[in-house]
């Protein structure tokens, strides 16, 4: 690996990438797209961690009026370098803002950082203030010393004083637009932060005659936000309707194998395939270029992904669910396709419905297309096993939020602690029952341990009313490691506190009865736990039999 160029991991700073010698996939081409896009304002839509802030920064040097000598050196021997539109390099005034810090928990913790944001921006164009009449000079000076002043305008004002100074129009970079309304969401004044941001973003890019282009960036579209709506010459890029840019967010297979190649490691590309690839963009396969860097750094496979940005959304709408949502995520947990709606636009609202998760965990990057079925009804599935990786753990934690018990049970499954076991379910059951408006059918504390069971899918398989023996076990808990215990669960629910005893041994009688041993047998398990589980409430017993 010596003479090799660096990795840059978390370097999303086009100039630094290129003047510190790392590895850089080309995607210049996309400047050219952009240009030749007749469209004035473009937003695009992606995942975390899929390169879209160095995108931006490679637009912005690339554009930037500002050292355009010396930007022009970072783009030799890079496709843009023998293109036509080489002529449009260093030719326009750049604003390149980032929303990724605006994460107050009210909207005046927000506004604060609002005002420094922009006051640090204007800092940048100081050399404005000795061309603008006495008028704007006040105007500017204000915004700039963070005092009361029309920020809401902010920017729109800052386009025209730039344009009006170097005779020539605009073009800004917006990355991470739609963090800040999520944020809102999140901490419960949305209405006050969208109506600050409609004015904002709607009045720098809407008929601004000083303005030569607009280019955002996001994970989702803000459908009912009406910050675009009017705009003219508007155009959303989205993995659901991607064409002309499909390739620049990401890698591409040819790109992963050049990698694996330079670092001598492309022995293993089969590997890499099946743990990175698997995303759907437009009509091509994607590789996360995040956990492909880190993989060349590390030669180690495993889950690099972390994205946070959508849990929140993702959490409210599980917290409210019904059983259905829960079966349709043990298909996908699976490894099977399900049949969904996915709205092009994200309603972010009060009371989000549940059929929505599926569009956020799929522009969050949790899920990915595997066809289009109708106008708006689509196959989703997992795309890879670093995704699977990712749901076993931090995903599951994120439903039942608590880490603890997690480990509890698998440590409990894998050293046969039955009593440890028993006490970790009924914390489950205590501490979560109620947020899943589990109603009094045995069905319902079905679904609810068998989700929290997906958790334990690196050491355990369960199996949900799988056929064994002369019937159909509720749960088996198959372990991935034959010399390992296996479990078989046989769930029943009591009519009141005097019942529980007697249907728990029921179900511990019915497994030894109905021989669900079966299965396990079948597959060399030796040592097999059988347990009767009765429920009424939040109260748990259990029964074993030999």
């Amino acid at each position: 690996m010596f003479n090799k160029k660096g990795i840059g991991i978390g370097v999303d700073d086009f100039k630094k990438v290129i003047e510190k010698n790392c590895y850089f996939v080309d995607k210049s081409k996309f400047i050219e797209d952009i240009l030749t896009d007749s469209a004035d304002i473009k937003l695009f839509c992606r995942p975390r961690r899929f390169g879209k802030t160095l995108n931006m920064s490679m637009l912005k040097y690339f554009f930037d009026i500002k050292n355009k000598d010396e930007n022009r050196n970072l783009f030799n021997g890079l496709y843009i370098e023998d293109s036509p539109v080489i002529k449009e390099q260093g030719k326009y005034p750049v604003i390149f803002i980032t929303m990724k810090e605006l994460k107050g928990n009210n909207f005046e913790a927000m506004s604060t950082q609002i005002r420094t944001l922009i006051s640090d921006l204007f800092n940048q164009y100081e050399y404005l203030r000795e061309s603008l009449n006495s008028r704007s000079l006040k105007i500017f000076d204000k915004i700039w010393n963070r005092e009361d002043e029309d920020y809401e305008n902010s920017l729109k004002f800052l386009i025209n004083c730039l344009s009006e100074y170097h005779q020539q129009k605009v073009i800004i970079l917006i990355d991470e637009y739609d963090t800040p309304l999520l944020t809102a969401h999140e901490f419960g004044y949305y209405n006050e932060a969208l109506q600050f941001f409609k004015i904002f973003y709607g009045g720098a890019l809407k008929s601004n005659a000083n303005l030569q282009m607009g280019v955002l960036i996001g994970i989702i579209r803000v459908a009912q936000a009406g910050i675009f709506s009017d705009l003219n010459n508007f155009k959303t890029d989205t993995i659901l309707n991607t064409k002309r840019y499909e390739k620049y967010f990401g890698l591409l297979e040819n790109e992963v194998e050049e990698a694996l190649k330079y670092y001598e490691i492309d022995y293993k590309l089969e590997e890499v395939r099946e743990w990175y690839n698997g995303y759907t963009f437009g009509n091509i396969q994607i590789y996360n270029p995040w956990s492909i860097l880190n993989y060349l750094e590390n030669q180690e496979l495993t889950s690099y992904w972390v994205n946070t940005s959508s849990n929140y959304l993702i959490r409210e709408i599980l917290k409210n669910s019904n059983q259905e949502v829960f079966k349709n995520l043990e298909k996908l947990f699976n490894k099977e396709e399900l049949l969904t709606r996915v709205d092009s636009n994200v309603e972010v609202h009060t009371h989000l419905a549940e059929n929505e998760i599926y569009s956020l965990m799929l522009y969050s990057g949790y899920l990915t297309l595997k066809e289009k079925i109708t106008s708006d009804i689509y196959s989703i599935r997992i795309p890879n096993k670093e995704i699977m990786s990712f749901f076993h753990t931090t995903f599951i934690s994120i439903v039942f939020n608590r880490i603890a018990v997690i480990d509890n049970v698998k440590i409990a499954l894998i050293t046969r602690n039955l009593k440890l076991l028993e006490e970790s379910i009924e914390k489950l059951i205590m501490e979560n029952l109620s947020s899943f408006d589990i109603t009094q059918k045995e069905n319902s504390y079905h679904m609810f341990l068998l989700g929290f069971l997906v958790a334990m899918k690196t050491d355990y398989e369960p199996h949900s009313n799988i056929e064994s023996g002369y019937g159909r076990a509720d749960i088996i808990l198959e372990p991935l490691y034959r010399n390992r215990t296996g479990y078989i669960l046989e769930l029943k629910l009591a009519k009141d506190k005097e019942d529980l005893e007697k249907k728990a041994e029921e179900g511990a009688k019915q497994i030894k009865l109905k021989k669900y041993t079966q299965f396990l047998e079948s597959k060399g398990v030796k040592d097999i736990v059988k347990i009767g589980v009765a429920f009424e409430g939040k109260k748990v017993e259990f029964r074993y039999i030999d």
